[in-house]
């Protein structure tokens, strides 16, 4: 199945169809909430539940692990979900777990309250918001493969670079963070979606290179 064929199957078997297509789509570009949430508000948040914010974080990732497993056994779906998650691990649970993971393996170096607090999670989870769904839509119009990895790199290389001015995230990630991320969503596993894969190992070479910063 070429990749165009494979956006276009995966439109096709979404709970809702097209319309739940369009919700999957802003449910992705919706996820940079999470760390918003955690780097504004965390410490607010997590105070409810008489939790550190990084506690709070990580109880998050296993209610979802959880909760994932109950909806795999029970076979539920919900709207913008595909038909084969009724019984793996959706594209929303690889998601919103690797986020979690994502805030917690990063909370030495990123604190809450501080403009600069996101240096590092925000552009990770930034080009999973953005970079995935440009490079999906880029098949589904039919763009070869040179023209989708150029636009998923494109857009994770602006969303380093927006982070470098906002948040004083080091420009020159850039480099080899975009190229990193855009090819960590090309593998098409059964076992891991690109939702894991374009958090995840964007997120190990981060880990590789905060000691040098």
């Amino acid at each position: 199945m070429s990749e165009i064929e494979y956006e276009a199957d995966h439109v096709k078997h979404s709970i809702g169809g097209r319309g739940g297509h369009i919700f999957r789509r802003c449910f992705h570009v919706g996820m940079i909430i999470f760390p918003w949430l955690y780097i504004e508000h965390g410490e607010t948040i997590a105070d409810v539940f008489s939790q550190t914010p990084v506690q709070f974080a990580a109880m998050l990732g296993i209610i979802f692990f959880f909760g994932e497993l109950i909806r795999m056994k029970l076979g539920i779906l919900i709207v913008g979900q595909r038909e084969y998650e009724k019984h793996q691990f959706s594209a929303l649970a690889w998601g919103a777990m690797s986020i979690a993971i994502t805030i917690v393996a990063l909370s030495p170096w990123v604190g809450t309250g501080d403009q600069h607090a996101g240096w590092l999670v925000y552009p990770i989870i930034f080009c999973l918001a953005f970079g995935d769904p440009a490079m999906g839509e880029a098949r589904r119009k039919g763009l070869d493969k040179q023209k989708v990895y150029a636009i998923g790199t494109i857009v994770c290389a602006i969303c380093w670079l927006m982070c470098g001015y906002f948040f004083g995230t080091p420009y020159w990630m850039a480099i080899y963070m975009a190229p990193l991320t855009m090819a960590s969503e090309l593998p098409k596993l059964k076992w891991i979606d690109d939702n894991a894969t374009m958090v995840l190992i964007p997120l190990t070479a981060v880990l590789f290179t905060v000691p040098f910063l």
